[in-house]
């Protein structure tokens, strides 16, 4: 009597622990997805925008090489944002642009034109974890967010760089995303993302981006004047330096449509 007493007491122990484990992990992920939501929401209803940017790319012993671009962004409302970067300077890589068509509910669609071989590549999902142009981003670092593309968890609350932040795992729910999950530090301010760290397919850090110099335009969007990408794997390193930022630059579709990476200029 005694022991199936203990054997009871036992099983109601065990239950009552997997129940509260259970819990905890779904009020993280409530947590986590009302964070990103308020994230989301706040960087919603801007338009389009023009940026001029200065790209930074350093190799594993600190040499540099710049390229200066263009970045259009047209919000969509009902999908993924789109968006065309063109290269400028220097000359090797002068008219190559790159169209990004990102999604909610089915894989990105990308494309990439390179003027010295006069033809347009698609970027295939399996392949969208490589590198852009040299560059420490990847191709699906270039994707706008979109909250249906992961899975949330709120992990806790600390301070970066004065910063007071919540820290969010974001896991991909692409079975073709380079990474296993990020870990975003979002500022309680004004829900702006200060630091995404980025760990590869075997839970590694792979990379870690840094968000610097923050200004706000129309009194209601904050835009990055410096973002920092650095590899812990290989050293290397990718630095985006905004220039300049126009917003209502009256684009529309055909902006963004594939015939626009070869009129690109």
């Amino acid at each position: 009597m005694r022991h199936s007493l203990q054997k009871l007491l036992l099983s109601l122990c065990i239950g009552l622990l997997i129940t509260t484990a259970w819990a905890d992990e779904q009020a993280a992920a409530e947590e986590g997805l009302r964070i990103s939501t308020e994230r989301k929401v706040r960087d919603t209803g801007w338009g389009d925008t023009e940026a001029s940017m200065t790209m930074v790319l350093r190799d594993a012993r600190g040499r540099e090489s710049r390229r200066e671009m263009r970045t259009l962004t047209l919000e969509m409302p009902d999908d993924g944002d789109k968006a065309l970067t063109i290269f400028d300077e220097p000359r090797d890589v002068r008219g190559s642009a790159f169209l990004t068509h990102t999604k909610t509910m089915v894989p990105d669609e990308q494309w990439l034109f390179l003027p010295a071989v006069n033809r347009v590549r698609r970027i295939v999902s399996r392949n969208k974890s490589g590198p852009f142009m040299g560059s420490e981003f990847a191709y699906e670092d270039l994707s706008s967010f979109e909250l249906e593309k992961f899975r949330f968890r709120y992990l806790r609350s600390e301070a970066l760089d004065g910063e007071d932040c919540y820290v969010v795992e974001q896991i991909p729910q692409d079975e073709f995303s380079g990474y296993s999950r990020m870990l975003v530090w979002i500022d309680k301010s004004h829900y702006r993302v200060q630091q995404i760290e980025y760990f590869d397919r075997r839970n590694s850090l792979l990379k870690t981006l840094t968000m610097h110099d923050y200004q706000l335009y129309k009194d209601k969007f904050w835009r990055p004047h410096r973002m920092e990408m650095v590899n812990a794997q290989n050293q290397k390193s990718t630095s985006l330096l905004v220039n300049e930022i126009l917003f209502d630059r009256g684009l529309t579709d055909a902006d963004f449509d594939q015939n626009a990476l070869q009129r690109a200029r």
